[in-house]
């Protein structure tokens, strides 16, 4: 049935594909890295026994490097594989595992992920969990990893999600953050006995790009008002020179309102009032912070959705980073968040189409209400999630 749904929305949708094929090979991150689509046999018997498929052939698929982390991260993983499988979805999956927990990550893993990357452009990826003990090296692999891809820009929207209540409802915001410099600089060194130097990084060229990329996102999506979030009456230079940057860039962009606030007030403000913020940009560790608290706002880590962006590359995620371990084997995590991130990949990809049917049938489980996970207050497994999602993928037109 499933691959005879396929062959329908081939069949249908053909021809649209067929009138876009121009632009959307221009817009697509990496188009000249179009593979064969290996399409199971079934399918293949499917669309010879329909004698309105004989026209139809897939030219490829979009190579994506799949990176599933720590904890939940490969059962979450599993779920966009399953729901990919059930769309029709043209993307061929590229695994590849590091981990530092499980004794799986080397120079040698972390070349081969970064040069699947580099090829490939886009990439999804699950939480890498960074043990807290030193072990002779100060920068993690995730954090490495990042770095080397140049992932700048941390991009997270909070949004709710119709159908299921919280204490703050109807809300639509943007965390921007830099994360590459900040407190997450990895430096840090014993100047004496028992005395610990760490050591923040801002820079001038930094501070300009993410602020430049905050405002340029308001701008395309037709977001009213930016705040930089900052600490500058406490660390004057730092914080006072990622503040000025953010000002310097305000001025180039006087169709947005901007705004600044100081991290703490920031905090209680987002608890009490969240309906006052648009887009916010700040620093690595406060949006850090802000990215969690926010998430809490709209249902946890479960539902919310993340990406970072490089000049070149693109990385999705979960917006508020989370290994969710103890649930590991238990069947109860939550995919909703993993699955937005795979929607908003297959926009980043240009497929239109996949992304907003799938996104669609997420938000019509959770707007049901019938099926929800622990975190969401229900009682349903991963799988029964993963089930009804497919069971709500309603091609267009089918």
């Amino acid at each position: 049935m499933a691959a005879l749904s396929c062959a329908r929305w081939l069949t249908r949708v053909r021809p649209r594909l067929e009138a876009g094929r121009g632009a959307a090979v221009v817009a697509a991150p990496n188009p000249w890295a179009w593979r064969s689509l290996c399409t199971s046999a079934v399918a293949h018997a499917a669309l010879r026994n329909q004698s309105q498929a004989e026209d139809v052939r897939v030219e490829g698929a979009f190579p994506v490097t799949m990176l599933p982390g720590d904890g939940v991260g490969p059962e979450l993983m599993h779920a966009v594989k399953e729901v990919f499988k059930a769309a029709c979805v043209p993307v061929e999956f590229q695994e590849h595992y590091l981990s530092e927990v499980q004794n799986m990550a080397s120079e040698e893993k972390l070349e081969q992920v970064l040069s699947s990357m580099k090829e490939n452009k886009v990439a999804i990826i699950g939480k890498i969990h960074t043990p807290m003990e030193y072990k002779g090296e100060l920068a993690s692999y995730d954090m490495r990893l990042r770095r080397k891809l140049d992932l700048f820009a941390n991009v997270v929207h909070v949004k709710s999600l119709p159908g299921y209540m919280t204490r703050h409802n109807n809300l639509d915001l943007v965390i921007i953050r830099e994360q590459t410099e900040g407190e997450y600089s990895s430096l840090e060194h014993e100047s004496a006995r028992g005395v610990i130097e760490c050591l923040k990084i801002v820079t001038r060229t930094k501070s300009q790009r993410i602020a430049k990329f905050a405002f340029d996102y308001a701008t395309k999506k037709g977001r009213d008002k930016v705040t930089a979030v900052h600490k500058a009456n406490i660390m004057k230079l730092g914080d006072g020179l990622f503040l000025q940057c953010c000002e310097e860039v305000a001025e180039l962009y006087p169709k947005i309102k901007f705004e600044t606030m100081i991290i703490d007030n920031c905090c209680m403000q987002l608890v009490q009032n969240p309906y006052q913020f648009d887009v916010l940009v700040m620093p690595n560790l406060y949006g850090n912070i802000i990215d969690n608290l926010a998430a809490g706002l709209v249902g946890g880590a479960g539902v919310v959705p993340g990406e970072s962006y490089s000049a070149e590359y693109a990385v999705f995620e979960m917006g508020a980073r989370h290994p969710f371990a103890q649930a590991v084997g238990r069947n109860i995590a939550n995919p909703t968040a993993m699955l937005l991130s795979a929607s908003n990949m297959l926009r980043h990809l240009n497929l239109e189409y996949h992304s907003n049917m799938i996104a669609d049938a997420v938000k019509k489980v959770i707007k049901v209400g019938k099926v929800r996970t622990r975190d969401m207050g229900g009682y349903s497994t991963t799988t029964d999630f993963i089930k009804s999602v497919i069971g709500h993928l309603h091609p267009y037109g089918a």
